[in-house]
C-alpha cells in the first residue's frame, strides 16, 4: 500500500486489561496505529485505561465522548432490575451507546468543517448487530464490525436461560428499528460478521455487502504454547480448567455435574477462574455434590494468571449454552490446549475434533452431562490424540485467529474501498 489511509476508528469500548469487547476495541486501535494513521472516537470512560498504556500512541489522535452521565444511571438501574443477568445488564446499559454515537457524530461534523478528513471510516465496538450508528453521515466509506450477535436462545435449556432473564432479549429488535430509520446498514459499504448467525441477522437485500471475520482474536505472544502437564491416569488427574464469568449461560453447572458421574472412577482436577453473581450458589452446588476436594475456584486473574491457567491444564472446557463468541477458546488453542464446548453460536464455528470435542446442544442438560463425562473419560483412554488436538489448536489460532492477521485483512479491505471510491 503506497499511501497509508486515514482511519477514523470508532469504539465506544476501547480498553485493555479489561472486558472481551473493550479488550476487541483496544487490540484493533493498538494494532493499526501501528500501520496507518487512526483517530480513534471512544467513550470517556476509557480514558484511564488509555492513558495507563501509554496512549494516544504513536500516529494517532484520540476523541473522548462523555455520556457518563446517562450510562451510569442505566447501569445501576439495570443491576437492581436484574442482579444475576449480566447480559440483561449488558443490554439495558448499552442503550447509552446511542446518546454517545449521537454526540460522537456532532463533533466529528465539527472536525470536517475545521478542515479534518478520514479516508475510512471503520466501527469495531460495540460487536452487537444491534447498534446502528449516525456515522454515515460524515460521507465517507463505512466498514461496520466485525459484528457478532442475532443469536437464538438454544434448544432444551429453558431453566438456564430463564435464569439468565431471556425473556428480555427481544427487545434487542429495538436497535433493528433504529437501524432501519437512520440508515446504518443500507449505508454501510462493508459490513463484516463473525458467525453464520450475524449474517442471518442482516437483511438479505444486504448480503452482498457481508465479509466474515470473527470478532475475537488472540495474541499469539501472549497466549504462548507450553509443554501438556504428565499424562492423565490413574494415578496423575486431568486438569480441566473453565475460564469465564460466572453468569447463568456459561453452563458450570453442566460441568459440575460430569464432574459428579466421574469423580469416584477417575482422578480429576477442576480449576475455576473468573467471577460472577452465581459464584456462591455454584459453590453450593459443588459442596452438595461432594467435589470440594478437587474443585479450585480460582476467582479474578489477570490475563498472565489466565495464560498460566490455561498452560497448566490438559483442556479448557467451556459448557456454555448460549456463546455469542468464544475468544477464551481461542486463547486456549493458541495455548496448545484441547478445548470443548457446546457446538451452539460462536464455538460451533471455532470447534470441530481436530482441535477439540464439539458437543451437539440437542437434548438438554442430560445428554450435555453425558457427553462432558464422555469426553473426559476420552482423555484418560486416548491422551496422545487430545494432545495433538492441542498442537493442532495452536496452528490454527496462528492461521486464523491472530490478531496481526485482522489486520493485514483489514487493510487490504482498505485499500479495496478506496480503490472502488476512486473508480466513482
Amino acid at each position: 500500500m503506497t499511501i497509508k489511509p486515514r482511519i477514523l476508528l470508532s469504539a465506544y469500548q476501547c480498553a485493555p486489561k479489561t472486558e472481551a469487547v473493550s479488550q476487541i476495541g483496544w487490540q484493533w486501535y493498538f494494532r493499526l496505529a501501528q500501520r496507518v494513521p487512526v483517530t480513534l472516537v471512544t467513550h470517556i470512560r476509557n480514558y484511564s485505561y488509555l492513558m495507563q498504556a501509554g496512549a494516544p500512541l504513536a500516529n494517532s489522535e484520540i476523541i473522548f465522548i462523555d455520556t457518563e452521565w446517562f450510562a451510569k444511571y442505566l447501569y445501576n438501574l439495570s443491576r437492581k432490575l436484574f442482579p444475576q443477568s449480566e447480559n440483561a445488564i449488558y443490554l439495558l446499559s448499552s442503550l447509552d451507546f446511542f446518546l454517545y454515537d449521537w454526540f460522537a457524530v456532532q463533533q466529528l461534523k465539527k472536525r470536517q468543517r475545521a478542515g479534518a478528513n478520514w479516508d475510512i471510516i471503520h466501527a469495531v465496538t460495540p460487536v452487537s448487530p444491534m447498534t446502528p450508528t449516525w456515522l454515515h453521515t460524515l460521507q465517507r466509506p463505512l466498514i461496520l464490525g466485525p459484528r457478532n450477535g442475532g443469536l437464538k436462545n438454544p434448544p432444551g435449556f429453558p431453566e438456564i436461560m430463564r435464569e439468565d432473564s431471556s425473556w428480555i432479549y427481544p427487545l434487542r429488535k429495538f436497535g433493528y428499528l433504529i437501524d432501519f430509520l437512520i440508515g446504518s446498514t443500507r449505508n454501510a459499504s462493508v459490513i463484516l460478521t463473525a458467525t453464520q448467525a450475524t449474517l442471518q441477522s442482516v437483511l438479505p437485500r444486504y448480503h452482498s455487502r457481508c465479509r466474515h471475520l470473527l470478532e475475537n482474536g488472540v495474541d499469539l505472544n501472549l497466549f504462548s504454547p507450553a509443554p501438556w502437564p504428565p499424562t492423565p491416569s490413574p494415578i496423575q488427574p486431568l486438569r480441566i480448567v473453565f475460564v469465564g464469568r460466572l453468569v447463568p449461560f456459561k453452563g458450570v453447572p453442566l460441568l459440575l455435574e460430569a464432574l459428579a458421574q466421574l469423580k469416584n472412577k477417575l482422578p480429576l482436577l477442576l480449576t475455576i477462574v473468573g467471577e460472577g453473581p452465581l459464584k456462591e450458589k455454584w459453590q453450593t452446588q459443588s459442596e452438595q455434590l461432594h467435589l470440594n476436594e478437587i474443585v479450585t475456584w480460582y476467582g479474578m486473574a489477570s490475563q498472565t494468571q489466565v495464560v498460566a491457567q490455561i498452560q497448566a491444564a490438559h483442556v479448557l472446557c467451556l459448557p456454555s449454552v448460549r456463546e455469542s463468541g468464544g475468544a477464551v477458546l481461542l486463547e486456549a488453542m493458541a495455548c496448545a490446549r484441547p478445548v470443548i464446548a457446546i457446538a451452539f453460536g460462536g464455538p460451533a464455528e471455532i470447534i470441530d475434533d481436530t482441535v477439540g470435542c464439539a458437543i451437539p446442544p440437542h437434548g438438554g442438560a442430560t445428554v450435555v452431562v453425558k457427553a462432558l463425562a464422555k469426553c473426559f473419560q476420552d482423555i484418560f483412554e486416548h491422551p496422545p490424540v487430545w494432545q495433538q488436538r492441542g498442537e493442532m489448536g495452536r496452528r490454527r489460532a496462528e492461521q486464523l485467529y491472530s490478531w496481526d492477521s485482522k489486520i493485514d485483512q483489514a487493510l487490504v479491505l482498505y485499500e479495496e474501498l478506496l480503490k472502488n471510491a476512486d473508480r466513482k
